[in-house]
């Protein structure tokens, strides 16, 4: 037995000690793994729950709906509702907290229904020491997370994934669309239509991982792989897309000539404010 194959097993046990749960599906590789694990484990005693707002990008949905037939695990698909809340929509560094404290209050209403012992997220180790407010929400709702607490880092997840042949193993990271806007700018739907229209329009065009930032003065900050930076500015390419972000309602268009980096606006949170809200989000 290989090492991914020994922590695959030891996952699987991990798993079994509970007679029952519900997984916190996002369609990420993470989520997926625990999901797949979680069928493995337990069989119908186990059911992916999706929460959908107008923070999930187009696609993710039915994406989700895609992998929980394929792994064969029972689905449901509920509505959160965290725009109702005004500490989510004005869009301070602890959003993700008020995020996940939605989705795992719609998860618990309805476990009894779902005869479900146990909530699973899909944080793995790696997420430990990052900047991350909904791992508060996690360990105030008692929600357990498998793979971190199994010593899962990002890359054995994936490296889990292509052993399980799951085809989100080489899937980016696909956060919500919350998450592209500048803290301090508040969250409203119509804004993460923007970002999700554009973004769209750039992995339509070829490009990979994109990241389409919203700042003050609706404002475009576009993040691509560095190697795509020299094509975005070429002009047959550069002036269809600053007509088409015009047209959903950006003002300016901005390239980051920095390239994709996953969780660049964490850099406008004050540290204090950063080492405060880590220091509160550990793991169940």
């Amino acid at each position: 037995m290989d090492d991914i194959e020994r922590k695959g097993h030891e996952l699987l046990e991990f798993i079994r000690e509970f007679p029952s749960c519900a997984v916190a599906f996002s369609a990420g590789v993470d989520s997926t793994v625990v999901a797949k694990a979680a069928y493995v484990a337990l069989g119908d005693r186990a059911v992916a729950v999706t929460g959908v707002s107008s923070s999930l990008a187009a696609g993710e949905l039915d994406e989700a709906k895609r992998l929980a037939e394929l792994i064969g695990i029972r689905h449901m698909v509920i509505d959160t509702r965290e725009f109702d809340n005004p500490q989510y929509v004005q869009n301070s560094p602890d959003r993700c907290y008020h995020c996940k404290n939605e989705l795992y209050q719609q998860i618990q209403r309805i476990a009894p229904q779902l005869d479900v012992a146990v909530v699973f997220s899909g944080a793995n180790a790696d997420d430990l020491g990052d900047y991350r407010p909904g791992l508060q929400a996690a360990a105030e709702h008692a929600v357990r997370s498998p793979l971190a607490e199994c010593g899962f880092t990002k890359q054995d997840v994936r490296r889990l994934a292509a052993h399980w042949e799951l085809p989100t193993w080489d899937k980016p990271a696909m956060p919500c669309l919350a998450s592209r806007v500048a803290y301090g700018e508040e969250v409203w739907p119509e804004r993460l239509e923007m970002i999700d229209r554009a973004e769209r329009y750039l992995r339509d065009h070829g490009l990979g991982t994109v990241r389409v930032r919203y700042h003050q003065g609706d404002l475009a900050r576009l993040e691509v792989p560095p190697d795509d930076i020299q094509r975005v500015c070429e002009p047959d390419f550069r002036e269809p897309l600053v007509q088409y972000l015009k047209e959903l309602g950006f003002r300016f268009v901005t390239l980051d000539i920095e390239g994709f980096r996953s969780g660049s606006l964490n850099t406008l949170v004050p540290i204090e404010t950063l080492e405060a809200i880590t220091k509160r989000s550990n793991i169940a």
